[in-house]
């Protein structure tokens, strides 16, 4: 089941739905038989998914058109968690080792964005970057799990792209990352939450990013360093995570920064971000 969040013309509270495979059209959950209209809500009743199904089944189907908007699956989580050189070639493309543990990161819900919406590029940043990401929701409530039970209290898994501004994140505010990495709209998220039931192989997923219609990045998630169970213990051994909680698992070498000469986002660039089998994501850089 892939779960949306979106807005009909005139609509002015969100809607929850099922995405179909090809993207091109859902069906309505919000409201049948007393469902919620957000995921996060739906997540936490731990939802029996045969039953969804059901009653999904007796919805009629809505054409995505430009009388729809996907708002973010997941609009209010809890907590945005990223980690930062998970990915082996994209330690390489720096010339870092591998680091002894995660580096653990976060965003602000304010960064969050639809997976056809604009990012801006602030003025206030000359260094602006792409980050194609891999995304866990969590389940249910997390503490203390055991490395043998993580995925018990995973969800599902969405797309992400962390945009960065890197001379933030890197050159000013004192070395941390908050600020370079929680501007307005740097992280389109979606299209979808795609259940953890319909992913074969969580680490053998090819992710992507283009600019332009240029690949700038084509890595897998098998180069993963620290794999999600690992993540997910080790973060709940002092967090508590909770539902709808998101964790973003890093990012495959080909980022902007590194490329000789470097590559940063400029108003008028499309970004397009794909996992195969979580789905993809258009989004405009617009000036501000």
């Amino acid at each position: 089941m892939r779960f949306v969040q979106y807005l009909r013309k005139g609509d002015l509270a969100k809607r929850l739905g099922l995405l179909a495979e090809d993207q091109k059209s859902l069906v309505e959950l919000s409201g049948v038989d007393g469902l919620p209209c957000d995921l996060k809500t739906l997540i936490a009743q731990s939802p029996n998914l045969e039953e969804l199904a059901q009653k999904a089944q007796k919805q009629p189907k809505l054409d995505i058109n430009d009388d729809v908007t996907l708002l973010p699956p997941l609009t209010d989580p809890g907590k945005i968690i990223c980690i930062g050189l998970n990915y082996q070639d994209h330690c390489d493309e720096q010339n870092k080792p591998a680091p002894k543990e995660p580096m653990f990161f976060s965003k602000y819900n304010n960064a969050l964005v639809g997976p056809k919406d604009n990012v801006i590029a602030h003025k206030s940043s000359e260094k602006i970057d792409w980050e194609v990401e891999l995304v866990v929701v969590i389940g249910k409530v997390a503490r203390k799990v055991a490395k043998e039970r993580a995925f018990d209290y995973v969800f599902g898994y969405t797309v992400a792209q962390d945009i960065s501004a890197r001379d933030w994140q890197k050159e000013r505010n004192g070395g941390q990352f908050l600020l370079g990495k929680s501007m307005d709209t740097f992280c389109p998220l979606g299209p979808a939450v795609v259940h953890k039931s319909l992913i074969k192989d969580v680490y053998d997923l090819p992710l992507k990013t283009w600019i332009n219609g240029v690949e700038k990045q084509n890595g897998n998630t098998g180069n993963m360093i620290y794999k999600i169970d690992d993540v997910i213990s080790r973060l709940t051994e002092s967090i508590t995570l909770l539902p709808g909680d998101i964790i973003l698992t890093g990012t495959p070498k080909g980022v902007g920064m590194h490329r000789s000469p470097p590559e940063y986002l400029k108003a008028g660039d499309v970004i397009k971000t794909e996992i195969v089998g979580l789905g993809t994501m258009t989004n405009n850089v617009v000036g501000c």
